[in-house]
């Protein structure tokens, strides 16, 4: 009988696996419209990240039901787990998660509404991821409350 953290292994194996296509057909799809195999690359990796670490480190999340969570990505999550992120590394994710999404739907995998909610939502809430991560590297704020914009909310 296989216990919980079997069967979510199994579940991200298997994710893991229709994740190598999705990116294999993002990466040609990207090749097609004719950009450079350096971005292509970095487009690549990026998603890779969001959807082989990010979606599948508290849960089995397929890629098409990703969307859905790039405010906890972009705005929480990668600004404290990728010893790389910056504000130009959020932009960076934040242009090819809309390539991949756009490619997604493209493909029939998502729905445009989906799609369209997305890019409202990088558009509206950028300013604040940045200025989160410009909080989070600041050496002189050491209230982490301050750095995730929560300093004012009542703990008792």
């Amino acid at each position: 009988m296989m216990d919980d953290y079997e069967r979510f292994e199994k579940e991200c194996k298997k994710i893991r696996k229709e994740n190598d296509n999705i990116l294999n057909e993002f990466k040609e799809y990207l090749i097609q419209k004719g950009l450079k195999l350096k971005t292509v690359n970095n487009h690549v990796s990026n998603v890779d990240f969001y959807i082989n670490e990010f979606l599948l480190y508290e849960d089995a999340i397929k890629a098409k039901d990703g969307v859905d969570e790039i405010g906890m990505f972009l705005g929480y999550w990668f600004i404290k787990k990728a010893m790389w992120s910056s504000p130009a590394q959020i932009k960076s994710n934040a242009a090819s998660l809309k390539k991949f999404y756009t490619f997604m739907n493209e493909k029939g995998r998502i729905k445009r509404e989906d799609l369209d909610c997305l890019k409202e939502r990088i558009k509206e809430d950028m300013p604040e991821w940045i200025a989160t991560m410009k909080r989070y590297d600041n050496p002189s704020i050491t209230n982490m409350a301050k750095v995730w914009g929560l300093e004012d909310f009542d703990y008792d």
